[in-house]
């Protein structure tokens, strides 16, 4: 796979210096399980990379692939006019962003900044006020799609930034996924993202609830999964990511719900979107619940395990 990666970066780089058309160097921060995808992907793309990241192993394989490194986002944003980040919740980019070795103490004017992370849109605003403060441009724009999705660059970005800026942005992301879409001024990228993540929680928990009980009443999983995804009930955790194992191959439920998307993040973002449902004032009974049943769930050792796993929480929750 690196050999097939190196192949087509050279390839790519020999099509560009016929052309004339090389790209400029884009800064990348956060390499975990759906970051280091998108940097390949722009790699792959044709764009020179610099990067930066806790894991130093994970940094070395970008440097096999002709990526250049930081020790801190300063150093990135030194080399760099166009940053993207990809990291786990609001403190770390607000440290990567505003921290004593951050962005912002060597961000160059007019640099475009992009934030796949998902966040509150609170923080959004803010990175974004501090970013134009300093003559940057910034964008919040989280992804849906998943590992699968970010590997094989088809993830959705909901992009919150000013309309004038998204041509731009989109011409970088369109090397990272598929659906590029403008959601309004900063914020509103993590506004949808968290809403999405909402919903999918919550139908993650029915169709597990669902397929607990047909399987307590004797039924064959793939039998009853396949007549729901023909029926009304069809919706993505159940036709694409089924949480019951033998329901579907080549789903982390198919493997001991390992890799994916862990039960704690799934956590995280229904934490976001309790926050900004307290703060408007919007009624979402079903989120509530949703994010109490992922709390247990974490508390009782599933956090680490793909959001899917709370098909086995339920089914190992003994009725009182």
């Amino acid at each position: 796979l690196k050999m097939a990666l190196l192949l087509q970066v050279r390839r790519v780089a020999l099509r560009q210096a016929h052309s004339g058309a090389a790209k400029g160097t884009v800064g990348f921060i956060g390499l975990g399980n759906m970051g280091a995808h998108m940097a390949r992907n722009l790699i792959k793309a044709g764009y020179p990379l610099v990067v930066n990241d806790v894991n130093k192993a994970v940094v070395d394989s970008f440097v096999a692939l002709g990526a250049q490194t930081a020790s801190t986002p300063a150093g990135v944003a030194e080399k760099a006019s166009t940053i993207v980040t990809m990291l786990p919740a609001s403190a770390h980019v607000k440290s990567v962003y505003e921290g004593p070795d951050g962005v912002f103490k060597t961000v160059k004017p007019n640099a475009l900044l992009v934030d796949a992370s998902t966040i509150d849109p609170a923080t959004a605003k803010a990175v974004a006020a501090a970013a134009a403060a300093k003559g940057a441009v910034f964008a919040d724009a989280p992804v849906s799609g998943g590992v699968g999705g970010a590997e094989k660059g088809t993830l959705t970005f909901m992009v919150g930034c000013e309309t004038d800026r998204f041509a731009s942005i989109r011409a970088l992301l369109e090397s990272m996924g598929k659906n590029i879409v403008h959601c309004g001024p900063n914020g509103n990228g993590q506004v949808v993202k968290i809403c999405n993540n909402m919903l999918l929680g919550i139908s993650m928990l029915a169709v597990s609830e669902t397929m607990h009980l047909g399987v307590k009443h004797g039924m064959d999983p793939k039998l009853l999964a396949g007549i729901i995804n023909t029926s009304s009930g069809r919706c993505w955790s159940s036709d694409t990511y089924n949480p019951c194992p033998g329901a579907m191959e080549g789903v982390p439920a198919s493997r001991g719900y390992t890799g994916g998307f862990g039960s704690a993040l799934m956590l995280k973002d229904l934490g976001l979107a309790m926050a900004a449902a307290a703060e408007s004032k919007a009624v979402t009974p079903l989120g509530s619940l949703a994010n109490q049943l992922y709390t247990l769930a974490c508390a009782q050792g599933y956090a680490n395990k793909d959001f899917s796993s709370v098909y086995q929480f339920i089914s190992e929750t003994k009725k009182q």
